[in-house]
C-alpha cells in the first residue's frame, strides 16, 4: 500500500512533486521517489508489505519506455506472474508492483480487467505517447484528479487524496456547492465523480483516465478520455439473471472461494491482524483464517503464531458489541489475541479536527471515528489489516433491502412467497413499527434538515434529486455496491487505515466471488427474513450460533447520541462561533434551537443532522478558511497597549490625563481563585517595572493609581456564567428577544439566552413593563428607556460570543453581584500585594462593563465619579475578543 502523486503540464518541477509527495507521508513511511520526463511528473511514497527489499518506485520498464506508480495490492499476482512468463517475459523482483508493469506492457489497458484486487495507478507510456490513470473494480483505492490550464494547453494534477492537489498551488479552493447541498439534503456522498472541491473530481470504480502527451486530430497534447476498462457492473446485471438454485453445493463453493479469497489477502511479509466488530461479516473473516491457521495453509504465516483482531468496543452503550466479539473470540482460543480499544466522548472531542482532515471531505455520521481508533491501535501491531467491508452492499445488510425484495415479489406477482417473507421477517418490521408508534405518541417532532438551511441557498439546488432503485433487490445492490452506499465506507476504510500508515485489505470484495454470488438465485442473499443466508450458511460450522443467527447490525460506530450529551459543550462552541454563524448555508438561529430542543427530549431524529452541520464547518475551517488572525499582540509585555489602542487618554471637563496598562492574563474560569491570582498579575506588573524602561518609571511613580477590572472575570467566578444547555428558554424569551437589535458583537439582550436571563434576575412583569416604555421612548426619540426602567444592571448581561475565548464563547453571562463590596475587597488586598510606596498611592478599584460599543461603571471604591471612570475606559482599552487582557492598571498622570 502507498500514496501516489503527479501531473501533467508543469515540466519537469521536482518541487512541485516534492510539495505533493508530502502531503501523503502517512501512506507510505517506507520510502518516496519521485520522476519526471518532459512534461509528466510522478510521485510515490511506499509502505513495503511484498518484496519489501525490492519494488521500489517509480519503477521503470528493462526499456526505460514505460514508469508506474502504483498504491494497492493485486492479489493473484502470482497467477498472472506465471501467465507472463509463459509469454517469455522475465522478472527481477517478486513484487506485485513488476507484475502489474509488465502486464501493461503485454496487454495494454486490458491488462487492467485481469487484475483482482485493489489500485489506482499511474503509467506513463513514453512508447505510446499517453499517461494512463486507473482504479481498481470496486474503487477501494481512491484516485482524484483535477484538470487545469487552458483548453489550448490542458494540464492535470492527480494523487490518492486531494491535499497533494491543492498543495501544488494550481487550483482555485472552492466549495463545490451542488455537492454540499446533496450530503446536507440527501445524506449522500461519494455516489458520483465530483467531490466536495469545485474542480477536483475522482475515478470511478472501474474506470480509467487516459491523456495523450502529444497532439492529435482529436485534440491539443493534454486531452484526456474518461472511460471503464471494465464490463465488471454488467457483468453482474447479467449474471443476477442467471438465478443459479440454492443447493449445499452452492454453499460449499462460496465457502472455497471466500476462504481462498481471504487466504489470498493474507499474502505479506509484515504482519497482518484482523478487524473485529463482532458482527457477521467480519466474525467471519476471523473465523476463516482461524480455520486456515489450524490447516496451516500458503500465506498464513503473515499472521505470526496467534491472529491479532482489534475491537471497538463502548461498555454499557446501546452500541456495543463486546459480547458478540467475545464469542467469535471464545471459538479462536488459544489461536488469538484480541486487542479492545474504548473510545471516549473526550477523545473525540480532541481528535475532531485530525478526524476531519483526514477524513478530506465531509461524512454522514461520526460512526468511522470508531474505525479511526481501532486503526490506531492496530498500527502499533500489525502494518496490514483485513476488514468485512462489501458484505453489506452485495448481501443485503441493511434493513432497506428487505423491503426493496418485499416490493420485488409483489411486482412480479409472487404473492405466496411475498406472504412467506412477511411472516418471516415480522420481527425486523415490528421492531420498525415499534420505533416509529413511539414517536407519533410522544409527539416529539424529528429533527430534519430542511428547516434549518439557508432559503437562498436551497432554492439554486432544487432541481437535485436522490432515489434508490426500489424493487429489484440485485440492481439496487449493484446500485449501492458502485454508487449509493459502497464508495462511502471505501472512502472511510481507506482514510483511516492510510492516516496510521496501515494497508486495510477487504476479502468480500474479491471480484470472482462477488461474480459468483451474483449468478444465485436471490434466496441465496435473502430467504425466510434473514439475509447474508449462504454467509450465514458457509460459517455456521465457525460461528458461535449467537452470531449465525444474529439479526441486529451495528458495527464499527460510536454511540453518537450518547456522545452528543456529553459533547454539548464542544458543539455549542462551534454552532454559536462567528465562522458558523457567517455561512451562507444555513441559519444559525434555528440550527441551536434546534439543538436545544433535540438535547431537551422534546424533538426526535437523528445526531446525524447535528453531525453534518458540524462536520461541514470544521471541513470549511480546515481546508478553506484563512485561519483566524487572533487579536492580542504575540507575547505582549505589561507595557505596552493593546493593538490599535493608546495607553494614555485625555478625559474631558478636565478630570485630567491617565496611563491605562493592559495585563496579559490566562482564561478565567468558574473554577479560578479570583483574588489571589487577579493578585498575582498586580504583582507581576510592579515586579518588571523597574527593566520596563521608557517612561515608565515616572508615568506610574507618586501618582493615583487604579485597579480596573472587567466585570466578565469578576462574575464568572462567581459562578454568574451559565452555559447556554443550562438555561430553560420560555416561549417569552423568545419571543422579546426578537424585538432586541443585535449588535455586531452578540452582546445584550438579542439572544433568547440572555433575554431568559434578565427575565429571571427581574421577573417577567418587569421586563413587558420596560419594553412598553421603551416603545414610548423611542417615539420621542429617546433612547436607553429599556434599561433605564428595568434596572438591576440588565445592561451587563452578555450573550454567548463566539470571537471570545474560554467559556465565554458559549455562557451567558449576569453581572456580578455586589460590585462595590468586590471593589473594597480587592483594594484591600492590592493594599497588602504591592510595594510601600504604591500601596501608599493605591485609589480604589473600579468594576467596568466596557465593550466597543459603550462603558459602564458596576461598582467601585473610588473617589472618581462613575461617569468619569467610564470616560477613562470610553475607547475600551483591554479589547473585547480574544486579548485576554480583563485587567488594567490606570495612574494617573501629571
Amino acid at each position: 500500500m502507498c500514496g501516489i502523486a503527479g501531473y501533467y503540464g508543469y515540466g519537469e518541477d521536482e518541487t512541485l512533486l516534492q510539495e505533493m509527495n508530502a502531503c501523503i507521508v502517512h501512506r507510505g513511511p517506507d520510502g518516496e521517489g519521485i520522476y519526471t520526463h518532459g512534461s509528466v511528473g510522478l510521485a510515490h511514497r511506499r509502505l513495503s508489505i511484498i518484496d519489501v527489499a525490492h519494488g521500489q518506485e517509480p519503477m521503470v520498464s528493462a526499456d526505460g519506455e514505460t514508469v508506474l506508480v502504483y498504491n494497492g495490492e493485486v492479489y493473484n499476482y502470482l497467477d498472472l506472474r506465471a501467465e507472463l512468463e509463459a509469454l517469455g517475459r522475465s522478472f527481477s523482483t517478486v513484487s506485485d508492483t513488476e507484475v502489474v508493469l509488465q502486464a501493461y506492457e503485454e496487454w495494454g489497458d486490458a491488462a487492467f480487467d485481469k487484475f483482482n484486487g485493489m489500485f489506482g495507478f499511474a503509467i506513463h507510456d513514453r512508447l505510446n505517447n499517453r499517461l494512463v490513470l486507473a482504479r481498481d473494480h470496486f474503487g477501494i483505492k481512491p484516485l482524484y484528479y483535477a484538470t487545469a490550464g487552458t483548453a489550448e494547453s490542458p494540464t492535470l494534477l492527480f494523487g490518492s487524496e486531494i491535499k497533494p492537489l491543492l498543495a501544488a498551488g494550481k487550483l482555485e479552493k472552492k466549495v463545490n456547492e451542488r455537492i454540499l447541498y446533496r450530503y446536507l439534503q440527501f445524506r449522500i456522498h461519494d455516489d458520483e465523480p465530483e467531490t466536495f472541491f469545485a474542480g477536483v473530481r475522482k475515478l470511478m470504480p472501474g474506470e480509467k483516465l487516459v491523456l495523450t502527451t502529444v497532439a492529435t486530430a482529436t485534440g491539443p497534447a493534454g486531452s484526456i478520455t474518461i472511460s471503464p476498462y471494465t464490463r465488471f457492473k454488467e457483468e453482474l446485471a447479467e449474471l443476477a439473471r442467471i438465478e443459479t438454485p440454492y443447493s449445499q453445493a452452492v454453499i460449499d463453493e462460496y465457502r472455497e472461494r471466500f476462504t481462498e479469497g481471504v487466504r489470498l489477502r493474507l499474502q505479506s511479509e509484515v504482519p497482518v491482524g484482523t478487524a473485529l466488530s463482532g458482527g457477521l461479516d467480519s466474525s467471519a473473516v476471523v473465523a476463516t483464517i482461524n480455520k486456515l491457521m489450524q490447516e496451516k495453509a500458503a500465506a498464513t504465516d503473515s499472521l505470526g503464531a496467534r491472529q491479532q483482531t482489534f475491537s471497538a468496543v463502548f461498555p454499557n452503550s446501546i452500541n456495543d458489541e463486546e459480547k458478540y466479539a467475545d464469542a467469535v473470540l471464545a471459538r479462536c482460543e488459544g489461536n488469538v489475541i484480541s486487542h479492545k480499544i474504548r473510545p471516549q466522548a473526550s477523545e473525540f472531542v480532541a481528535d475532531l479536527e485530525d478526524f476531519v482532515r483526514t477524513m478530506e471531505e465531509p461524512i454522514i455520521s461520526s460512526g468511522p471515528y470508531a474505525q479511526y481508533q481501532v486503526m490506531r491501535e492496530a498500527s502499533k501491531h500489525v502494518t496490514v489489516l483485513l476488514d468485512g467491508q462489501g458484505a453489506d452492499e452485495m448481501m443485503a445488510g441493511y434493513i432497506p433491502y428487505y423491503f426493496a425484495y418485499l416490493r420485488q415479489l409483489k411486482k412480479n406477482g409472487q404473492n405466496a412467497k411475498l406472504a412467506k417473507e412477511l411472516v418471516s421477517s415480522a420481527d425486523i418490521l415490528f421492531r420498525l413499527a415499534r420505533f416509529r408508534i413511539k414517536g407519533m405518541l410522544t409527539l416529539k417532532k424529528e429533527a430534519g434538515i430542511a428547516p434549518l438551511l439557508d432559503p437562498k441557498f436551497t432554492a439554486r439546488f432544487k432541481a437535485e434529486k436522490f432515489a434508490n432503485i426500489p424493487d429489484n433487490l440485485k440492481l439496487r445492490l449493484i446500485d449501492d455496491l458502485f454508487h449509493k452506499s459502497l464508495p462511502a465506507v471505501l472512502r472511510y476504510e481507506d482514510k483511516n487505515t492510510m492516516r496510521f500508515s496501515l494497508e486495510g485489505r477487504v476479502p468480500f470484495l474479491d471480484k470472482e466471488v462477488v461474480k459468483f454470488l451474483f449468478s444465485l438465485d436471490d434466496e441465496s442473499i435473502i430467504k425466510g427474513g434473514w439475509n447474508k443466508r449462504i454467509l450465514r450458511d458457509a460459517t455456521r460450522e465457525l460461528l458461535p450460533e449467537m452470531i449465525s443467527n444474529r439479526r441486529n447490525k451495528i458495527g464499527f460506530t460510536t454511540p453518537e447520541a450518547e456522545w452528543f450529551a456529553l459533547m454539548k459543550e464542544k458543539i455549542y462552541e462551534i454552532f454559536l462561533s462567528s465562522s458558523f454563524e457567517s455561512r451562507p448555508y444555513w441559519n444559525q438561529d434555528a440550527i441551536i434551537y434546534a439543538f436545544e430542543e433535540y438535547l431537551s427530549g422534546k424533538s426526535g431524529g437523528s445526531t446525524m443532522v447535528f453531525w453534518r452541520l458540524l462536520n461541514t464547518e470544521l471541513w470549511l475551517r480546515e481546508f478553506f478558511d484563512v485561519p483566524p488572525v487572533l487579536a492580542g499582540i504575540v507575547g505582549k509585555s505589561d507595557y505596552i497597549p493593546n493593538a490599535d489602542k493608546q495607553l494614555d487618554i485625555t478625559v474631558p471637563n478636565g478630570a485630567g490625563t491617565f496611563r491605562r496598562y493592559p495585563l496579559r492574563t490566562e482564561v478565567f474560569y468558574k473554577e479560578t481563585d479570583f483574588d489571589p491570582t487577579a493578585m498575582t498579575y498586580v504583582k507581576r506588573f510592579f515586579d518588571g517595572l523597574p527593566a520596563a524602561g521608557g517612561d515608565h518609571g515616572t508615568a506610574t511613580s507618586n501618582t493615583p493609581w487604579y485597579l480596573f477590572i472587567s466585570e466578565k472575570i469578576v462574575a464568572m467566578t462567581q459562578g454568574r456564567s451559565i452555559p447556554v444547555w443550562d438555561i430553560k428558554v420560555s416561549g417569552a424569551a423568545r419571543f422579546f428577544s426578537k424585538f432586541v437589535t443585535r449588535n455586531p458583537g452578540g452582546i445584550g439582550l438579542a439572544s433568547p439566552w440572555s433575554m431568559q436571563l434578565a427575565i429571571d434576575e427581574v421577573g417577567l412583569p418587569r421586563i413587558m413593563y420596560a419594553s412598553a416604555r421603551s416603545v414610548l421612548g423611542k417615539l420621542r426619540g429617546k433612547s436607553g428607556v429599556f434599561y433605564e426602567v428595568v434596572g438591576h444592571n440588565i445592561n451587563a448581561i452578555d450573550g454567548a460570543a463566539g470571537y471570545q475565548v474560554g467559556t465565554s464563547t458559549h455562557s451567558v453571562k449576569y453581572a456580578p453581584l455586589d460590585p462595590d463590596g468586590v471593589a473594597a475587597r480587592l483594594s484591600a488586598l492590592v493594599r497588602k500585594t504591592v510595594p510601600a510606596e504604591y500601596a501608599a498611592t493605591f485609589a480604589g478599584v473600579a468594576i467596568m462593563d466596557a465593550n466597543d460599543l459603550g462603558v459602564v461603571t458596576l461598582g467601585h471604591d473610588t473617589k472618581l465619579s462613575k461617569t468619569v471612570l467610564a470616560d477613562i475606559f470610553r475607547d475600551n482599552p483591554q479589547g473585547q475578543t480574544t486579548e485576554t487582557t480583563p485587567m488594567s492598571l490606570v495612574f494617573t498622570q501629571k
